[in-house]
């Protein structure tokens, strides 16, 4: 049966609230797995060192360290790190030498964490560089993915590499595309990462417009739901993310406090207003549960992470982490009664 778990950065944001806090209550309150994230990896590693500046990267050993920590704590919580993430801006760069910086030296320390970590997933977010670093060539990105998933499937055990569409990619932002080039990358340690916020994100809302919705969302959603459950291989699927959004009480454009200049409006939105499934009172308006249960339609019995960017993150209230691991646990219970996921034995439903 599907098993609710949590990022990292959920729970609070790195460098304000620590991560043995934000661990400590996702196991409290029900979570079973974490999505590590590698800013809050980082964070801890600069701590353990002494290290107090947020401009210094803390050392190979110092990651390493780190990495420790956190299996260690997890393995007391009875908590599974389901993937360290995310490994971002990389397919598809116009710079060949960064390209190969980032398999030289990014990524056998990826590997190294991943393996102290005791997970055998990565997560790489769509490229969402301008199109004047990342080209849209899919033969490039294709190559570029293969070279990753190639060099995962050498370790021991294998790593695998969940691929998600963000709703602002630069040339990859929706889950069709995404699934396009997991065809075409043809590893079988190269899948996807499923997100009801990007997903819906994308083809239903529209955070710039009056509405909060694109004109045909219903239509679109609709069709690119058929799609999906007509063609995605649950093999293939990794693990699904389910999250809302807020809708706004204006047009997210110039002069709202979320606009960033040369920034999409999907990532402002995204980084500011995302919330828990079944948080309508808060705002929430997207069609989650008839995504999440396409996601269901299609044979996914795997992880089911509660991805959450908000501003409420930043809440220096030490209090943060907890408010935000109980209202996760409570959505994770809304999905499961809303979508009948019955977990029997399970204390958290």
């Amino acid at each position: 049966m599907p098993r609710p778990a949590i990022a990292s950065m959920s729970l609070g944001r790195p460098g304000i609230h620590s991560l043995t806090d934000k661990l400590e209550e996702a196991a409290k309150h029900g979570f079973e797995g974490i999505e590590l994230f590698y800013e809050d990896l980082e964070h801890l590693a600069r701590k353990l060192s002494n290290t107090s500046s947020s401009n210094s990267s803390p050392s190979r050993n110092d990651l390493l360290s780190a990495a420790r920590r956190v299996r260690q704590l997890c393995d007391s919580l009875h908590l599974t790190i389901i993937c360290l993430q995310p490994f971002s801006f990389y397919e598809g760069l116009l710079s060949r030498t960064q390209h190969t910086h980032l398999l030289s030296q990014k990524l056998p320390l990826w590997f190294s964490l991943a393996r102290i970590l005791n997970t055998t997933t990565i997560q790489v977010p769509s490229n969402f560089l301008p199109s004047t670093l990342a080209t849209g060539d899919l033969d490039i990105i294709v190559s570029d993915l293969r070279a990753l998933a190639d060099l995962g499937a050498q370790k021991n055990p294998p790593i695998r590499f969940a691929y998600e569409a963000l709703a602002w990619g630069t040339h990859v932002d929706t889950w069709e595309a995404s699934w396009a080039i997991v065809q075409r990358v043809n590893r079988p340690n190269f899948g996807l990462c499923l997100d009801t916020f990007n997903i819906a994100g994308r083809v239903y809302a529209d955070p710039a417009s009056l509405t909060g919705k694109t004109a045909t969302a219903e239509a679109d959603l609709a069709a690119s739901i058929s799609r999906l459950r007509r063609s995605v291989d649950p093999r293939k699927v990794f693990y699904v993310q389910v999250v809302d959004g807020e809708r706004l009480s204006a047009p997210l454009v110039e002069g709202h406090k979320f606009y960033v200049p040369g920034q999409p409006a999907r990532m402002s939105w995204s980084r500011n207003a995302r919330l828990f499934v079944g948080e309508e009172d808060r705002g929430g308006y997207l069609p989650v549960m008839e995504v999440a249960q396409a996601f269901l339609d299609i044979g996914f019995d795997g992880w089911v992470s509660m991805e959450l960017f908000s501003r409420t993150l930043a809440d220096p209230d030490p209090r943060t982490p907890a408010e935000h691991a109980r209202r996760g646990i409570e959505s994770w219970r809304k999905l499961t009664r809303a979508l009948k996921l019955d977990r029997q034995g399970s204390g958290n439903l």
